[in-house]
């Protein structure tokens, strides 16, 4: 089913355009015509290439996807913590990940909630 353009000057972006459309609309010159399902039949027929449709294109297409470089195989790995019985070795780490400057206060104390107070009062 083919649909006729209605050429609108207010919406032609550019001056060309709007002279087109305002020719069209004094009749000027012809409206065109167009068929959106023949268009869409149309450009479905060339989507798919002569060599798509036999085996040498599943093989063309496979040799161009293929990987470039070669992957390595992954290997398993099996890694044991050593415990060592000792706890100043968890209270090191401990400090090492309680003393973080990227984290929020990990220690509230009375005198750094004071603090937050008198910063949270007005000055009246």
């Amino acid at each position: 089913m083919a649909d006729r353009v209605k050429p609108n000057a207010n919406q032609a972006p550019t001056h060309d355009a709007q002279l087109a459309a305002d020719s069209m609309a004094r009749g000027e010159e012809k409206a065109a015509k167009v068929d959106f399902e023949s268009d869409y039949a149309a450009a479905q027929e060339f989507s798919i290439s002569d060599i798509d449709k036999t085996n040498e294109g599943a093989s063309a297409a496979s040799a161009a996807t293929a990987p470039q470089q070669k992957v390595a195989d992954p290997k398993e790995t099996n890694t044991q913590a050593q415990s060592t019985g000792n706890p100043k070795d968890y209270l090191e780490m401990a400090k090492e990940v309680g003393g973080s400057t990227t984290e929020g206060v990990t220690n509230v104390s009375d005198d750094l909630v004071q603090k937050a107070f008198k910063k949270g009062q007005s000055q009246q």
